[in-house]
């Protein structure tokens, strides 16, 4: 019996939470890569960029393996349709992150004094919805052992509210750069503006994402 297998035969959630802790190192690394990008140190900021692509590299191959080893029986209280979602999602976050470091390697983009700081919140309040779902996802455990009901589910359920509000408060962040970007968009060449854009868009799906993930898992409460 593989590693894969020995962790389906103890839960079905167990190889989803190996996968998440991957996806989550993944998005932590961010907080190095943006410090390097405001610091324009560009040497550093290639390092970082490779390394968080090494550990997104490293999530796909958990992912790899979870695929090829998810049995077709799988029962419990969860089936193989939602399972794969769960992933898929998780996947997606991690996905995310690498472009993320790999979109402020492309051209030496000045990090704009009129939203700098705003930048590295509206990047840490994308982070903390990782942060909060990762915390969902390692709750898996408790609700399975509960049938997804009681308190555990409650509490689960406020999970899912706060990384909603984190998303609605990114939302709100991403559109106060937005507007200054957009005021800016006459001293900026269209390469620097369509970089910022797509940069400003990946780091808000970090938050999308996460949102999506913790209703996927509300959505098992509710049918459990």
């Amino acid at each position: 019996m593989n590693l894969m297998e020995t962790l389906f035969s103890r839960s079905p959630f167990t190889p989803l939470q190996t996968h998440m802790e991957k996806v989550a190192d993944c998005v932590a690394k961010l907080d190095e890569v943006f410090d390097a990008f405001l610091k324009k140190d560009m040497e550093l900021l290639l390092k970082l960029s490779d390394d968080v692509s090494d550990l997104e590299h490293s999530a796909d191959l958990t992912k790899n393996d979870i695929r090829s080893n998810l049995p077709r029986g799988l029962f419990l209280a969860i089936n193989r349709v939602d399972l794969l979602q769960i992933l898929s999602f998780q996947d997606s976050i991690a996905d995310a992150a690498e472009d993320i470091a790999i979109l402020v390697t492309l051209k030496k983009l000045n990090p704009e004094k009129s939203f700098k700081a705003e930048l590295k919140s509206f990047l840490e309040k994308n982070m903390s919805a990782v942060q909060s779902v990762h915390q969902i996802i390692m709750e898996l455990e408790r609700l399975l052992q509960t049938s997804f009901g009681g308190a555990e589910a409650k509490r689960v359920r406020q999970m899912v509210n706060d990384v909603a509000f984190l998303e609605h408060e990114a939302d709100i962040m991403q559109k106060s750069i937005l507007k200054k970007l957009y005021n800016m968009e006459d001293k900026l060449s269209y390469s620097s503006f369509f970089l910022w854009m797509n940069l400003l868009s990946e780091i808000a799906s970090l938050s999308n994402l996460s949102e999506k993930l913790a209703y996927k898992i509300s959505s098992l409460i509710e049918t459990n």
